[in-house]
């Protein structure tokens, strides 16, 4: 059976594919930071969006810098549907974002 989306964690596999591809780094900012599990009927709730956060300091990359990144996200983006996602091996109770774990699918 295949994962569903959010058990798949795209937002993760958008994470680590730029550094895979070309050393650039991100983080996910979707649902191993925001999804809850609700006590009463023990089901995940998973935020709306996957999203991926690239910080880039003001006045230190060039044009260049980031037509780089844009075009590792352009040849990330041909083979999207390659990409597999990842599954949460370990997660603490709080802030699990900073120190989870993951295998990929």
């Amino acid at each position: 059976m295949a994962p569903r989306r959010h058990e798949a964690i795209p937002a993760q596999s958008l994470g680590v594919e730029p550094y895979r591809e070309d050393g650039i780094r991100g983080v996910e900012i979707a649902s191993v930071m925001f999804a809850c599990l609700d006590p009463e009927d023990n089901t995940w709730h998973y935020p709306a969006l996957e999203l991926l956060r690239l910080t880039i300091p003001r006045r230190v990359y060039t044009q260049s810098h980031i037509d780089y990144v844009a075009d590792t996200l352009a040849k990330i983006k041909s083979r999207a549907e390659q990409l597999k996602g990842f599954k949460l091996t370990y997660a603490p109770e709080l802030l699990r974002h900073f120190t989870a774990r993951f295998e990929p699918l």
